[in-house]
Formats: structure tokens, C-alpha cells, sequence
């Protein structure tokens, strides 16, 4: 399996392909099913895995930590990526409706729930899930490098935050925001426009694309523009002999992989097999016509 290694840690690194877990209850699997799941991803040299507080109803940390508690020396083969700042209304957080949160004691507070409910003593990579339009930079990052110190944290980054909420953040820090967790796809392609992938390219901060298939529309999404996407990339399968069905998620894949900010997609499937035929796509290489074919289809006009 390929890394992306960090340019500005000489320590820190993703494997090319992210595990997303946020749909890990739903998939409703025994903790040795989700423990034989881990495994053979980590055997395929996908190492990186990806949650947050809220995924599952705030369950999905407590899943993750059932299941290594039955292998914990796996632990040490993984990087272990979480996020926190959003707060959803009910009982598992007592919020009333919900809202964003980036005070010390949120951010501290949910770190150590994290890291309570996953059975680790520290987190590789804490991303801060949603800009906070409260957000205190100063506040924020005296608590983000205490936890740090303490050994809870060992890396910083950012989710969904653009350039200048970036740098923001980043003038108040001594170390660097090494990762920003975006939505990119064929069907959400603005980050190539809007400054976030040209901003992570600057200041050499590893880019991780969310929702690489736009949720599954790619696939099976009945509107135009996911059927005009589906048509280019399944054109192209026929065009390079690729079975139709496991070609367009490799194609979609490596689309995303040829840019140069060195994205790292997160995929979030519960089957194996769906899982191995998509890292196929690293065995691919897009040329540029055919890159800018697909890039015309996800935005429905011709390049400027």
C-alpha cells in the first residue's frame, strides 16, 4: 500500500486509502466480525482509520474499542484518526438542538470520552470536525497543545475548515495542522476551485476527501448530474476493458488520486470485496484528457 507521508512532520504519515467508519454500527457486526474486518484491512496495508465522537449516535468510538480490545496489539499498526466539535441534540450529549463546539472544556471533555470509549491511551490524529463561527483560536489551541503535552493527542488537524479558518487557527499554534478532512468527489468538486486543495498544496497539509462517491450517487443517484457522471465513467470502462461495476468506483478513485495535493480518500464499506476491488484504483493512472473528461461530467460544462 502506498503512504502519504507528511511533509511537515518527519514522523507522520496516512496510508493512501483511509477506512471510514462512521457507518460502523450500522453494518451489524459481532465485535469479532468487526475485529476479522479491521485485520484484513490492515493486512491490505489500509492502516488509517477515521471516526468521530458523533458518528453512530456517539456510538461508533465504543464499537471501534470493542472490538480491538480483542486484538489490542493491533493498536500499534494503525492511526487512529477522530474528530470533535459537533454536538447533536439528545441525551448522549444533553445538548438541546445542534450546534458546533470548540470551548476548552468541550474539546477536552470529548478527547478524553474518545479515547475512554476506544480503550487508547492516545489518538493519532484529532481533527476538529466543523468550523466553530464562536471559535476562541486562542482558547482553543492552548487546550488542542495541552493535550498534546499530556500524550492524549498526538497530532493536529482540521475537518471541513477553509483556508482562512485554517489560518486562523494555525497563527495561534506552535505545530503544525497537518491533515484537513474535505468533501470531494465528481459531484462536489468546488475544493479544486475554491482555494482548499491549492491551500493544502501551500502549506503542505495532506488533504483526506470525505464522501469520495458522493454518498453512493455516483452509483445509483437518479439525478442528472449523477447519471451524466455514471455515463462518463461508464464509457470509460468500456473503453479499458474494466468490469463495469468495480471500474467506475476504481475510475471515480483514481480521479481523485492523480491530483497533486495527494488526497487521501476515506471509504466506508462494511465488504471486503468492495473494499479490495476499490484499492485496484492505486494500480490505475488517469491521462489528463481523460482526468478533464470526467472533471467535465461531474461539473455538466466544458473547462473555461
Amino acid at each position: 500500500m502506498q503512504r502519504v507521508p507528511s511533509s511537515l512532520l518527519s514522523d507522520f504519515s496516512l496510508s493512501r486509502i483511509a477506512f471510514g467508519l462512521w457507518r460502523l454500527t450500522d453494518w451489524n457486526y459481532s465485535p469479532r466480525e468487526r475485529l476479522s474486518l479491521f485485520e484484513q484491512m490492515l493486512d491490505l496495508g489500509v492502516t488509517t482509520f477515521d471516526l468521530a465522537d458523533i458518528y453512530g449516535d456517539y456510538r461508533c468510538e465504543q464499537s471501534f474499542g470493542e472490538a480491538l480490545k480483542l486484538k489490542p496489539e493491533l493498536r500499534a499498526r494503525m492511526e487512529i484518526v477522530s474528530k470533535c466539535s459537533i454536538r447533536l441534540a439528545g441525551a448522549a450529549s444533553g445538548a438541546r438542538i445542534n450546534h458546533y463546539d470548540t470551548s476548552a472544556e468541550h474539546v477536552r471533555g470529548a478527547v478524553e470520552t474518545s479515547l475512554r470509549d476506544m480503550g487508547v491511551e492516545q489518538m493519532d490524529l484529532l481533527l476538529l470536525h466543523r468550523p466553530d463561527p464562536l471559535m476562541d483560536a486562542d482558547a482553543l489551541a492552548g487546550v488542542l497543545e495541552q493535550l498534546v503535552a499530556e500524550g492524549k493527542v498526538k497530532y493536529l488537524g482540521v475537518s471541513n475548515f477553509l483556508p482562512h479558518q485554517v489560518d486562523l487557527l494555525q497563527s495561534r499554534l506552535s505545530q503544525p495542522l497537518v491533515a484537513n478532512q474535505v468533501e470531494v468527489s465528481l459531484l462536489h468538486s468546488q475544493p479544486l476551485f475554491d482555494g482548499q486543495l491549492d491551500h493544502c498544496q501551500q502549506h503542505r497539509i495532506i488533504p483526506m476527501a470525505w464522501s469520495p462517491f458522493a454518498g453512493g450517487r455516483l452509483f445509483s443517484g437518479e439525478d442528472t448530474d449523477s447519471a451524466r457522471v455514471r455515463s462518463a465513467l461508464q464509457a470509460l470502462c468500456k473503453t479499458r476493458g474494466l468490469n463495469e461495476e468495480s471500474g467506475t468506483m476504481q475510475l471515480a478513485l483514481s480521479w481523485l488520486l492523480k491530483h497533486p495535493s495527494q488526497m487521501v480518500p476515506v471509504l466506508g464499506s462494511g465488504n471486503p470485496q468492495r473494499l479490495v476491488a476499490a484499492l485496484a484504483a492505486l494500480e490505475m493512472e488517469l491521462d489528463r484528457e481523460e482526468w478533464f473528461e470526467l472533471l467535465r461530467a461531474g461539473r455538466g460544462r466544458d473547462v473555461d
